[in-house]
């Protein structure tokens, strides 16, 4: 399990009670408590970090509403024994995928970021996995909670093309796979993806 700090653990329940409080409170002095408490949040978050307060606040304190996870989604698209994974920005590799567009399924998301990060088309077939993020060993902590759920995919058709999300694309043996970008794809979930590839019946890995 990814080990947080008591600090960020701090920091995250102080966000979310002040995030609900602002949503669902009317009284104006308490609407005004509620906010410095989020400000707070924030601060402690920017003071053990390399983030500044604005850049925190705008990541972390900029919904409404009952506080709840955010959803990723990660495609597992495999051509025999190889797996396709996208270069990102910052030269790692990664399965396809990103934040769940509110206007859209988990599978219709899934198939559209493999659409723009590797330019192929696929089919959404069936759920691998839905994990917390912040449970997964070696993987940094985030300041709020983060579902990932990875959805096994057939391709069919296409061709990697230039965009603005990734650099390159390329199919992957498991025992060839390149720098991982482990806040997205960790080589465990990779693993997993191959072992359910390889089965039939899998039973959907959830926490």
């Amino acid at each position: 399990m990814a080990h947080r700090e008591q600090w960020l653990e701090w920091a995250i329940e102080l966000q979310a009670l002040a995030q609900a409080g602002l949503f669902y409170g009317r009284d104006k002095f308490d609407l005004e408590r509620y906010a410095r408490i989020r400000e707070i949040a924030a601060e402690i978050v920017a003071k053990h970090t390399d983030l500044s307060s604005a850049k925190v606040a705008d990541l972390f304190c900029c919904e409404t509403g009952y506080q709840t996870p955010k959803l990723d989604s990660r495609a597992a698209v495999f051509q025999g024994e190889k797996i396709l994974l996208v270069q990102e920005s910052d030269l790692l590799w990664a399965l396809p995928g990103g934040w769940v567009d509110v206007d859209l399924s988990v599978g219709e998301n899934t198939v559209k970021e493999v659409r723009e990060e590797a330019g192929l088309e696929v089919s959404a077939d069936r759920i691998v996995a839905i994990l917390d993020r912040n449970k997964q060993p070696g993987v940094p902590p985030s300041p709020f909670g983060i579902c990932k759920i990875f959805v096994q995919c057939t391709p069919l058709g296409g061709s990697f093309q230039p965009n603005l999300e990734t650099l390159d694309s390329g199919f992957f043996a498991l025992d060839e796979l390149p720098a991982l970008s482990v806040e997205k794809t960790t080589e465990e979930q990779i693993r997993m993806c191959f072992d359910a590839y390889h089965t039939d019946c899998w039973n959907t890995r959830f926490e």
